[in-house]
């Protein structure tokens, strides 16, 4: 039998929860909705129907937000079937949708769970593109810095760029999310702007089309096609995107586009012949050449006005190495557009005022979408921590001279942030909901509790500590007087 909502006495003791800051404390605020606002058709594909208490969750969640209820919350049981719930409130709504989870392995089994549901919608997987990360540090009482050092996964920062472009070009997005989600990612408007747009039929100079192409850091290498770059045979401009799998070729008739088409990297074979085609950059932190003068002009007055701090303290040796490096890093972006440790400036380059937050990719989703938050009672506070850790170590090279103040800004957001951003529909999914969630919803949460399959918990029983040998050495024996196996599971190895 299906369980109707429930309300949940939120505990009175527990911890105050953060309020989200008042719009005109709040930078920036939400950009411009790049999407048009209609509805996005989500086709959701399934050998099976909703059944146990899926179908009553469905219709509540569905009715609730429909109603204007911006937090509801749906309790499932393990294995009560809460993804495809999800999916089908997704489907229902009809929003770009960002399901935010606290860690990559789980990240991943719901991406693959949901691009099964949608194959033929942009389901999309964002988490940190590191697969070994040590973070810029300094340990002042052994005047020890740490540089930098990372490995990225190709593959993952494919499918982040992937994200990003989809967000701004469709609205029949779902995007899978770590709390990689809420750090600094680059201005989306700028983002945008820089896309390079071809139309069939149009006039082009091959020129400017190659020009462009190097601006959003893309590199030419006309003897292999690898990601990020694009090779030129005559009026024949060949692309492998950053983000996706297949190439793009742009055929051209004197300055006239005569051909666009999607083709496959390794047969060369053509996949799609296209009317239009969008390329998008090959970096998120990518600079406009004509706003590089405004950027290195804002460096170039903090760094002033920091070494004007450190030569007053008298510390010589922070003033010179903070000078040295901040000029080496300006060179570079006057000349290519890029420098090592770029994040460190997206305060200046995206011209934000001091201790505002960064964009991030929260901001790409625009103004009309829909927020899920799986296993909310670890991933919620999971947010909450992420800023006062980052904010220690950058603080520390600061004031050694190894960065300019906006270092400090190239954060997470802060959990305050974080809740000024919410939409007008956030779903928390959990099987123990915390005080937050229920805070949140008044108590009123939907439960989940008969499985589609009818299957029930097994029966738990407990015993005494005296005399548990006897007990299990008995109830071993009748199982295995069945011919059935054991498992006996114990907290230590002792």
């Amino acid at each position: 039998m299906a369980r109707a909502r429930k309300t949940i006495t939120p505990d009175p003791y527990a911890k105050p929860i953060a309020k989200p800051l008042p719009p005109e404390q709040s930078l920036p605020g939400h950009l411009k909705q790049f999407q048009s606002p209609t509805r996005a058709n989500f086709e959701l594909v399934s050998p099976y129907g909703a059944a146990g208490d899926q179908p009553k969750a469905i219709e509540e969640l569905t009715r609730g937000f429909e109603s204007g209820e911006q937090f509801q919350t749906l309790l499932g049981v393990t294995g009560s079937g809460k993804t495809f719930t999800m999916a089908n409130v997704i489907k229902n709504v009809g929003k770009p949708t960002l399901i935010l989870t606290h860690n990559k392995t789980l990240a991943a089994q719901l991406y693959q769970e949901f691009k099964a549901f949608f194959p033929h919608n942009a389901v999309e997987y964002f988490v940190s593109y590191y697969d070994y990360f040590q973070p810029e540090a300094y340990i002042p009482h052994t005047d020890t810095f740490i540089e930098k050092d990372a490995s990225i996964n190709d593959e993952i920062d494919k499918l982040r760029l992937r994200a990003t472009a989809n967000l701004l070009t469709r609205r029949d997005v779902i995007i899978v999310a770590s709390v990689s989600c809420i750090y600094g990612l680059g201005s989306p408007s700028e983002y945008f702007d820089l896309m390079v747009r071809i139309k069939k039929g149009d006039v082009y100079d091959r020129d400017k089309i190659l020009h462009d192409l190097v601006r959003i850091q893309y590199t030419r290498n006309d003897f292999s096609l690898e990601r990020g770059s694009f090779r030129v045979h005559g009026d024949v401009i060949e692309i492998h995107p950053s983000y996706d799998e297949e190439g793009l070729r742009i055929e051209l008739f004197g300055d006239e586009v005569d051909r666009l088409v999607r083709f496959n990297i390794i047969t060369g074979e053509v996949t799609q012949e296209m009317d239009e085609m969008t390329i998008a950059p090959a970096k998120h932190f990518v600079t406009k050449e004509e706003g590089r003068a405004g950027i290195l002009q804002r460096m170039q007055v903090e760094l002033t006005e920091r070494l004007a701090e450190l030569d007053k303290e008298g510390k010589v040796l922070e003033s010179a190495r903070l000078s040295s490096r901040t000029r080496y890093d300006m060179e570079m972006i006057r000349e290519t557009g890029m420098c090592s440790g770029i994040e460190n400036y997206s305060r200046i380059i995206e011209n934000r005022a001091p201790g505002t937050r960064p964009f991030t990719l929260i901001d790409y989703f625009g103004d009309d979408w829909l927020l899920m938050v799986d296993e909310s009672h670890v991933s919620i506070p999971q947010v909450g921590g992420m800023a006062e850790g980052d904010k220690s170590r950058k603080t520390t090279l600061v004031q050694y001279g190894f960065r300019l103040p906006c270092a400090l800004d190239n954060r997470p957001m802060n959990f305050a942030e974080f809740e000024y951003m919410y939409p007008k529909q956030v779903l928390f999914v959990s099987a123990t909901p915390g005080d937050y969630e229920l805070t949140k919803t008044g108590g009123v949460v939907t439960e989940q509790i008969n499985r589609p399959t009818g299957l029930l918990d097994p029966k738990i029983e407990m015993f005494p500590i005296k005399g548990q040998m006897d007990v299990l050495l008995y109830r071993i024996e009748e199982v295995v007087k069945n011919g059935d196996r054991v498992l006996v599971t114990t907290l230590t190895k002792k």
